[in-house]
């Protein structure tokens, strides 16, 4: 006898989902199909999504959490250091489902961990290893530790208090993306391993590739930063990058057909 157990545990977990509802709701009451009503939520993704990620309240699967001020100087003891209140995903069911199932319960954890140290640094703030372990997944912090470690080798960049306090106040996930897509990797990869995603990563590209062609043009960093609008520390990273790190053939032909069409 077949165990279809499993199968039908991740089809309970999927339908708790609000995806789910909508489209029962829209099968039912417009009488169409399943392939209809997933269309029809596409579309309602598609056009509505950056207004259901707008709001200041905190969505399904969220929490407020309050954290190190990634502002403050890496040397303030805990204690006296700045505070921020941030949201962190703890739950994604379209995003946690997929891993869990492919993964397991380390993968998942993992990529949560990910998340969440992203998103605090994003709105500011830095989490630590106690503060993942003891406040929010509530599990020992030599798991944590162990999935850092593991992270890590595996060149994917974790914004902790620890490592910016480890590796400098000019640490920077902007820097780290460009490196990255000098050095080939595609938009999808660099979404998976930094947990930005590709419309971030795509305005990051933008600016570096503008950073570039004024460079090229022999405006200095603070000439730079004003018009591009980014902090003249920021600047000097991505001319930093353009002429030191070694660049695919790929985007160096980007680049350069980038300051041809600009000589035009």
């Amino acid at each position: 006898m077949i165990n279809n157990s499993s199968h039908k545990k991740w089809s309970r977990l999927e339908a708790k989902s609000l995806d789910n509802q909508f489209m029962n709701d829209i099968q039912s009451g417009m009488n169409c199909s399943p392939f209809e009503s997933q269309a029809i939520l596409a579309a309602v993704h598609r056009v509505y999504g950056d207004f259901f990620n707008c709001s200041k309240e905190v969505a399904l699967g969220q929490a407020k959490f309050i954290v190190i001020s990634a502002e403050d100087s890496p040397s303030a003891s805990l204690k006296e250091a700045s505070k921020v209140s941030v949201v962190l995903t703890l739950n994604k069911d379209e995003e946690d489902l997929p891993i869990k199932k492919k993964g397991g319960t380390v993968a998942l954890r993992q990529h949560r961990l990910l998340r969440i140290c992203n998103e605090a640094f994003m709105q500011g703030g830095l989490l630590t290893v106690e503060d993942i372990a003891n406040r929010i997944f509530c599990c020992g912090e030599r798991t944590i530790i162990g999935d850092l470690l593991t992270l890590r080798k595996n060149e994917i960049f974790i914004p902790l208090r620890s490592t910016i306090k480890d590796m400098g106040r000019t640490l920077s996930h902007r820097p780290m993306i460009i490196k990255k897509w000098v050095q080939g990797a595609q938009y999808s990869d660099i979404k998976r391993m930094t947990n930005h995603s590709i419309d971030a990563i795509s305005n990051y590209v933008s600016k570096f590739k503008q950073v570039v062609a004024l460079h090229n043009d022999g405006y200095d960093p603070q000439t730079i930063a004003f018009l591009v609008k980014i902090s003249v520390r920021l600047a000097e990273e991505y001319i930093d990058i353009y002429q030191h790190i070694e660049i695919v053939p790929s985007r160096k032909e980007e680049l350069d057909n980038l300051l041809k069409k600009k000589k035009m």
